[in-house]
């Protein structure tokens, strides 16, 4: 006879190795992921570059690589710019993706609510 203790860490191993399928909930916080990630991808990866492009003016203003001033102020004014920008279109990107699934995940939400 199997005690409490030993029928949990029994059933808890059977969870581990059945199949699960997804729940609604699961596949409704999935699709919302779906619509954000690639402007967050964006963001992060424009972000980045933004910041080096700065950098690299920075460098070269402060005279490290060799005597650009002009151009170092030049090359990190495109890159203040870039970050600048890099909200705008994180937020353009994210309300268009939103636009076009909108309709699909209510759908699943009211499916969810019961409504």
């Amino acid at each position: 006879m199997l005690n409490e203790k030993e029928r949990k860490e029994i059933e808890k191993m059977r969870s581990d190795y059945s199949e699960k399928k997804p729940t609604a909930l699961e596949q409704l916080k999935k699709k919302d992921k779906a619509v954000k990630m690639p402007a967050e991808a964006f963001a992060y990866t424009f972000g980045i570059i933004g910041a080096l492009v700065l950098g690299v003016g920075m460098c070269l203003a402060m005279k490290v690589f060799a005597d650009l001033f002009v151009l170092g102020v030049v090359v990190g004014v495109v890159g203040i710019a870039m970050v600048c920008a890099n909200y705008f279109i994180y937020k353009a990107i994210l309300k268009s993706r939103k636009k076009k699934y909108a309709q699909e995940i209510l759908d699943m939400s009211k499916a969810l609510l019961n409504e």
